[in-house]
């Protein structure tokens, strides 16, 4: 393929400083051609050092970028990215991902000679990680997205994927009132339901996890506060069956056989353990922000009274 088609890489990050530079990095090292990526940031209001990293890192080269500071959720980060975006597709990195050289290059003619693909998500890789909590989830992410081609998931999440914009401005984009978690979801959802194609691609790369138990449970949580306001919006994008104990921990003990034989470590067996400790973090976040409405409402009837 020549490459003389426009990319936009979308980067939205947050208090990212210990995994920004890696990640700027990769993407500036691409092999595609410079001339031809247009890349757009968008800050959460980060309060550490990721900025200065990134301004650093960017002045050291000649790529056209775009930084844009927001304080109003994922979902009108997202479409801050598509409303500025230049090229005929988006690449979403997140600020804890590495990329192979290739990754551009991969994902752009993967997805030219697709021309019924709306999304490609690339495959993850096992990186070289410190702890337990850190393998585990880069496991369970490998042994979900390992199968190239088309795919029926409903949570292929942003991070390696690319959009075609076509396909995103069709449905109007991502919905802005998502201020947590979910903004992937809804989207996939209504590309899917315009007629797209939504597939795993051949392109490799790499997510730096969280290394403590306290962290993992920190950001699960947060999941599940964030993906109430996807329930009340469209309960049928989560399966809340497969998250039920007897049905997950049956699917986790079959993955975790598949993970000892790929990879012949004996740790891997952890995986059920692994995931009803995620889906207990989740349901309590979920709980949380349900009890945190229902209150909320209690108290607006009773000062109306």
């Amino acid at each position: 393929m020549k490459p003389t088609i426009c990319v936009t890489i979308g980067i939205c990050t947050k208090n990212c400083e210990m995994t920004i530079k890696d990640c700027i990095k990769s993407v500036i090292s691409q092999d595609y051609p410079p001339k031809y990526i247009d890349l757009v940031i968008v800050d959460g209001g980060s309060k550490d050092r990721t900025l200065s990293i990134i301004e650093e890192e960017l002045s050291r080269i000649s790529l056209r970028y775009k930084i844009i500071h927001e304080s109003s959720g994922l979902g009108y980060a997202r479409q801050s990215v598509v409303e500025n975006a230049l090229g005929e597709y988006i690449i979403w990195v997140d600020g804890d991902m590495v990329l192979p050289i290739d990754f551009v290059s991969k994902q752009v003619e993967f997805m030219e000679n697709k021309p019924k693909a709306g999304i490609g998500k690339g495959k993850y890789m096992m990186c070289k990680e410190e702890s337990l909590v850190a393998d585990l989830e880069n496991l369970q992410f490998v042994l979900d997205f390992r199968h190239e081609g088309k795919t029926n998931s409903k949570v292929l999440a942003t991070s390696g994927c690319i959009y075609r914009v076509k396909a995103v401005r069709q449905v109007g984009g991502f919905d802005r009132n998502i201020k947590g978690v979910g903004e992937d979801m809804d989207i996939e959802h209504r590309i899917r339901n315009a007629g797209w194609e939504l597939h795993i691609t051949p392109a490799n790369f790499c997510e730096i996890r969280r290394k403590s138990w306290k962290s993992l449970w920190s950001e699960y949580y947060w999941h599940g506060y964030g993906g109430y306001y996807l329930f009340k919006k469209n309960r049928h994008l989560i399966d809340y069956y497969k998250m039920f104990p007897p049905i997950a921990i049956a699917k986790e003990l079959k993955k975790s056989v598949t993970a000892y034989k790929l990879f012949k470590r004996k740790i891997f067996l952890l995986l059920p353990l692994h995931y009803v400790f995620k889906r207990i973090a989740w349901f309590s976040g979920f709980v949380k922000n349900y009890v945190n409405i229902i209150l909320k409402h209690a108290n607006s009837r009773f000062s109306s009274c």
